[in-house]
């Protein structure tokens, strides 16, 4: 990698592992987390649409990303973060997409898993097992109550960002403009995000949300739209395009490292030691699963 690279990819994982506390940021200064969404995408789509030339791909496609990438995973990823999923836990939970990713593509493309995958997937199951185990236990407490359902949907999250990552492996059989696809695809959550807030939430919270917006609700806003969506993807398009892939992969890992230490740097978050056991775990599991092949011939 050259050093023009090498600051690129470390701007991508500085701004995503930093996203989770944004996040918490836009939900804790009291923007409902449906509406934090249709806010997002509002944003990445206007005006981009009208400077970013529309992709060659067929239009469903396109709503297919839009529905699992944009409206189903951050959906359930700031709902879950709502109702008191931790963020730093929040990064490495939704990074259990790379497990989904795998299962759908043995189930539908009749892909095949070579040893490093399959000691990686268990290993990192184990450590989502962990990690569901300590929410189980912390649902039965008063204070504890939204554990488990902030896990659960950071596991549906994961589910339609890896039902996503296939439908885009299916619009990549083709030379694809990454950036046009994250811009125009943008348009696609809005909509239903609006509905959904509007039939969960309330106009009263939205209209309470809206005329009592902070400085802090504008910036996180802003941040999820123009620096984790708009300059993340297109940051990690180029290195796609510039870098083989085994080579660009692995720095995903070093996401949730940034997103734990940003978490409790920020945030002053505490995790139990089942929780960073649980962590480490599914980091390990992934590690295996994404350098393994280069210790391990199939």
């Amino acid at each position: 990698m050259t050093p023009r690279q090498c600051l690129m990819a470390l701007a991508i994982v500085l701004t995503w592992g930093v996203n989770f506390v944004v996040i918490k940021v836009g939900l804790q200064g009291g923007i409902p987390p449906l509406l934090l969404g249709a806010l997002r995408f509002a944003l990445v789509a206007f005006p981009a649409a009208l400077l970013v030339p529309r992709p060659q791909v067929p239009l469903r496609w396109l709503v297919a990303y839009g529905l699992t990438i944009s409206l189903g995973q951050f959906a359930f990823l700031f709902w879950g973060m709502a109702v008191g999923l931790p963020a730093g836990l929040a990064s490495v939970v939704l990074q259990s997409q790379v497990l989904f990713t795998i299962g759908l593509s043995v189930l539908l493309f009749g892909e095949r898993l070579r040893l490093p995958n399959v000691v990686g997937v268990l290993v990192a199951m184990a450590g989502l097992g962990l990690l569901g185990w300590h929410s189980l236990n912390q649902s039965q407490t008063p204070s504890g109550t939204g554990a488990l359902l902030g896990f659960g949907l950071c596991l549906l999250a994961a589910l339609c960002w890896a039902s996503g990552n296939l439908i885009n492996k299916r619009m990549q059989a083709a030379p694809t403009d990454l950036m046009g696809v994250v811009v125009w695809s943008a348009m696609v959550p809005v909509l239903p995000f609006v509905l959904l807030s509007y039939a969960l939430e309330g106009p009263e919270r939205i209209n309470t949300a809206l005329s009592g917006l902070h400085w802090s609700g504008v910036l996180a806003v802003l941040y999820l739209a123009y620096a984790a969506t708009i300059l993340g993807y297109t940051l990690w398009g180029k290195l796609l395009t510039q870098l083989p892939t085994s080579t660009v992969a692995p720095l995903t890992l070093l996401v949730p490292v940034v997103g734990l230490s940003s978490a409790w740097l920020l945030l002053g978050e505490q995790l139990a030691a089942l929780q960073l056991a649980g962590a480490a775990t599914i980091l390990l599991g992934l590690s295996i699963h994404v350098l393994g092949g280069r210790w391990i011939k199939p």
